[in-house]
């Protein structure tokens, strides 16, 4: 998959501008501020997904402007696509019209959602280092974003698993009032646990198709001078070897083994809302021992994984972008994302000019104050 070009109009600080991208690499660069980020989240918006900023629709649009537009022609499957969003401020518009308009190749859409599956992206920003410097909350975020974009079924699982959790810590609750109640818990417990597996074996099975494409994108960061390593935990060993059953007997033993502390404590204690993907560098948790650049790279090398799966299962290979990845990261590990990401198309921003120096082949775009100043090809 690749990015032809994209047209902004009104988009944030962004009131005019039209790039024509490489099929390599492009690198955004400029001061801070600017507009180099706003243009990576038009290009995410395609995806179907919300802002990975967590923005709101109302603050795409360009201050004092009452609408704004974001359009793309982008390559799939052996043909050429367009897709465009138009926003529009709440203010001056009738009450019966939409605040958004979405076409894909002239054909008026729903909403955005209905672009999932038909422009692929995979991004990386600073927010995202919270994968590792947080709790598990933020790594299960990961894997359940992830899944879900090559397996849409998992929303459900992960649905319906929160739905009976919600149901049974409720329940929790209301035996110390009502003790009468502790007679329905095994029903609850059972539906639980069969929800539970069903989430736990998709993300186990999911850590151990990336593992080997993360191992070798990070040996390839790193020059071979550092180990990493991934594996999802969740209370059992090597759950990537266990059948949905053997996941839902272990859940059922684990909640009835609880039981009692969770009634005290009115939440239950074991399950997938618990469970968390344990990242290593040389054998130790990255999380404490590595470094700001270790960190970034461990990132870095989980997406690109992402991006392997993705394209292994859709024949798609996502555009990848790269916000402030740059920063902290010495020379060997740019001159990797520079030049050595081979048949990916990637879209990097950055301050200085150091930081894409080494690049051989490709474009750079100087953007400021959100207008295209000049354009390079390498």
């Amino acid at each position: 998959m690749k990015l032809e070009s994209i047209e902004l109009t009104n988009f944030r600080n962004i009131r005019s501008l039209r790039l024509k991208a490489d099929a390599g690499v492009n690198i955004i660069h400029g001061e801070n501020a600017q507009g180099k980020t706003n243009l990576t989240e038009a290009i995410w918006m395609f995806t179907g997904a919300k802002s990975f900023r967590g923005a709101k629709d109302k603050e795409m649009i360009r201050f004092g402007e009452t609408s704004c537009k974001s359009s793309i022609t982008f390559s799939s499957t052996m043909r050429e696509q367009c897709a465009s969003i138009e926003l529009f401020s709440s203010e001056n518009v009738s009450p019966d019209r939409k605040l958004k308009h979405i076409e894909l190749n002239g054909i008026t859409l729903e909403s955005t959602s209905e672009l999932s599956g038909q422009f692929y992206a995979v991004v990386f920003s600073p927010s995202h280092l919270s994968l590792i410097r947080e709790g598990p909350a933020f790594r299960r975020k990961f894997l359940d974003t992830a899944i879900s974009q090559i397996l849409p079924r998992y929303e459900h699982y992960l649905h319906e698993y929160q739905r009976i959790l919600l149901q049974r810590n409720t329940l929790l609750k209301d035996v110390m009032r009502f003790p009468q109640l502790i007679d329905t818990m095994d029903v609850w417990e059972e539906h639980l646990a069969r929800a539970a597996a069903a989430v736990a074996f998709c993300r186990a099975r999911y850590v151990s198709r990336i593992r080997p494409k993360t191992i070798e994108v990070y040996d390839g960061i790193s020059s071979g001078k550092e180990k990493l390593d991934v594996f999802y935990q969740c209370g059992l060993e090597n759950p990537q070897d266990r059948t949905r059953e053997d996941l839902r007997e272990f859940f059922l033993r684990e909640l009835q083994s609880t039981r009692k502390a969770d009634i005290e404590r009115g939440s239950t204690l074991c399950g997938p809302h618990r469970d968390d993907l344990e990242i290593l560098v040389n054998d130790m948790p990255m999380r404490l021992y590595g470094s700001q650049g270790q960190q970034r790279s461990g990132v870095l090398a989980l997406k690109m994984a992402e991006c392997g799966m993705v394209e292994e299962v859709t024949s798609e290979t996502p555009v990848v972008l790269l916000d402030d990845v740059m920063s902290e990261l010495d020379a060997g590990r740019r001159d990797y994302l520079l030049n050595h990401l081979e048949n990916q198309q990637v879209f990097v921003t950055c301050c200085d000019e150091d930081s894409f120096r080494g690049l051989k082949s490709g474009k750079r775009f100087l953007i400021q104050s959100g207008e295209l100043m000049d354009t390079q090809t390498y």
